[in-house]
């Protein structure tokens, strides 16, 4: 991205909930920003924002909002199903975008939103928090400058408390495509095809099983051997029925990179600092209404946006947002996922579960309409 003039940023945040509080209260701080309104359809979340950031404008119709002659840049913060809509206007109207993953839970979807933010040279990105992490970016370094020769063979696997499924799938009866892969794999998968950069995937064969969180309408674990056009091989794995007593508040994560002159071992799972106490603790994705077993052993930093300390989040999370406003504000390079990367990851990790569905390998790039005939016929 070339420099450019510093432009104040006028931003809309559609979704007051966790992760666009985190982000909106980022951008109150951040000099750059001049405007803020935020959109959510429940009015005390909405309220409950505007009155803690201090935004100049609330409603509950996103159109409303993308529609101010000040918004120049949106960040799309809703549930997983609800992307498409305003994310569609942002790009009509030309703003900046920042959108959590996914682009979208329907593949067809997910295609036209890239389709348009080409065809209208949106700068557009997608959230993949844990790209902001120094041990990724170090590792990414010297992936970069070639220190362990032609990657060849790659192992990922990541196991996540299954208190973040429930928080996912309760909120909604369209479960079809909320499966692990989709949902939470999603960033294993994207941190391990950003180390790989420039493999491209040929095909991928992969099984799952449904054994405790069938009830909630979703897969356990799916393991998956992705082969790459070059011969690389990728084994990539998620469990994200682990009980609720796990010490980990989200992720714990594994990743072993092999190559023609070395090796890269990543022990991402923060065993390295563990709490234990006759205190109760908290964190992790905790639904409404939905009670968990008490747990007294916490894996601490093991919360992906970051940790609190005097009321504030420091993270990655933190650099991410940051990072984006020093985008768009003055045109700084960062390594954030493009709008390309984030389709390409939905294509993969559905690709993975129709798979497990057929019992036989998937050609790679998938069709989008062959995924969502099915996922969801």
């Amino acid at each position: 991205m070339a420099k450019q003039q510093r432009k104040e940023i006028g931003l809309a945040v559609i979704g007051c909930g966790t992760i666009g509080r985190i982000r909106a209260e980022f951008a109150r701080a951040y000099p750059g920003v001049g405007w803020i309104g935020v959109c959510d359809i429940k009015s005390d979340l909405g309220h409950k924002l505007r009155d803690d950031v201090d935004a100049d404008f609330f409603t509950n119709d996103y159109k409303e909002l993308l529609n101010r002659p000040e918004v120049t840049a949106t960040i799309i913060a809703t549930d997983e199903n609800f992307h498409f809509d305003p994310t569609m206007l942002a790009i009509e109207k030309g703003h900046d975008l920042f959108i959590e993953k996914p682009l979208a839970t329907d593949a067809r979807q997910s295609a036209k939103i890239l389709e348009a933010i080409e065809a209208n040279n949106i700068d557009a990105v997608v959230g993949y928090t844990q790209r902001f992490r120094r041990r990724f970016l170090a590792i990414k370094e010297k992936l970069t400058t070639g220190q362990i020769g032609d990657v060849h063979s790659v192992v990922t696997r990541a196991f996540m408390n299954r208190m973040v499924p429930i928080a996912t799938v309760r909120r909604t009866q369209d479960r079809a495509t909320l499966t692990p892969m989709v949902v939470s794999g999603t960033h294993s998968l994207d941190m391990s095809m950003w180390l790989m950069e420039g493999k491209v995937p040929k095909s991928v064969f992969a099984q799952s099983s449904d054994k405790v969180l069938s009830e909630w309408g979703t897969k356990d674990s799916t393991f998956g051997v992705f082969t790459m056009e070059d011969g690389t091989i990728w084994s990539m794995n998620i469990s994200w029925a682990l009980p609720e007593v796990w010490p980990g508040s989200v992720y714990g994560l594994e990743i072993g990179i092999v190559g023609t002159d070395g090796v890269i071992d990543i022990e991402d799972t923060h065993r390295d600092v563990v709490l234990a106490s006759n205190h109760e603790q908290g964190g992790g994705y905790v639904p409404d209404g939905y009670n968990p077993p008490p747990r007294h052993v916490d894996f601490l930093t093991s919360y992906p946006p970051g940790d609190l300390h005097n009321g504030q989040l420091w993270g990655p999370m933190r650099e991410e947002t940051n990072s984006w406003f020093q985008r768009i504000y003055a045109g700084q390079e960062t390594p954030h996922a493009t709008a390309a990367d984030g389709h390409r990851n939905l294509l993969m990790t559905m690709a993975m579960d129709v798979s497990a569905k057929r019992g036989v390998p998937v050609a790679l790039p998938a069709d989008p309409e062959e995924l969502m005939r099915e996922l969801t016929g």
